[in-house]
């Protein structure tokens, strides 16, 4: 199940990638390039800063047919896309649960901090939107009012918090996943949002 969320949160983030080029009206390479580097930019940047070479999607081609699928999707749905927007949405939410928990363990499995990890989990989830953003010349998502980074952070305390209780991993993973599913609906149903700073 876990493996399975993880090829679901990555053509999400394929697919946004690739939606958020064609509404920038680049051609097919552009909107491709984009899809990929939303969907593994944030772990590619993990495992080269962890020192995990070759990053993951280079040793797992299954990544990258995934990848190139939700490309292929995005394109032949893209005039659908209002209706496709719920569904979107909830994979893109799967996605940053399933992401962060991956940053998290990589960053254990290196025997680093918990703050590290969390940062790694943070990391993980949001960085490929990032990266897409900054591409497609808009502001990072991350750096916007929406609380979007804030959830990971959240997540990863709620994950170090649960495991001192020794429960089993797949209960873990579990309850972690779903706090971040969770509060991320939550935010976007009840419209809530981070302070934002004024220069005046």
């Amino acid at each position: 199940m876990f493996h399975l969320l993880d090829i679901i949160g990555t053509m999400a983030f394929a697919m946004s990638g690739a939606l958020t080029a064609m509404h920038k009206k680049l051609d097919p390479f552009g909107v491709f390039i984009i899809a990929f580097v939303t969907a593994v930019g944030g772990g590619t940047l993990r495992d080269v800063l962890i020192g995990r070479t070759p990053v993951g999607w280079m040793k797992d081609l299954q990544y990258v047919y995934v990848i190139i699928l939700g490309f292929f999707l995005a394109i032949l749905f893209r005039k659908k896309f209002e209706k496709l927007r719920t569904s979107l949405f909830l994979f893109d939410t799967i996605g940053l649960g399933v992401f962060t928990l991956i940053g998290l363990e990589k960053g254990i499995s290196k025997g680093l901090h918990p703050v590290i990890c969390i940062a790694l989990g943070t990391m993980t989830a949001c960085f490929g939107g990032v990266i897409r953003d900054i591409l497609c010349t808009e502001i990072p998502t991350i750096f916007r009012r929406e609380i979007y980074a804030t959830i990971c952070i959240f997540g990863g305390i709620v994950f170090f918090a649960l495991k001192t209780l020794n429960l089993d991993n797949d209960v873990l993973y579990l309850l972690t996943s779903l706090v971040i599913i969770t509060v991320r609906l939550l935010a976007v149903k009840f419209k809530w949002y981070l302070p934002a700073f004024s220069h005046k």
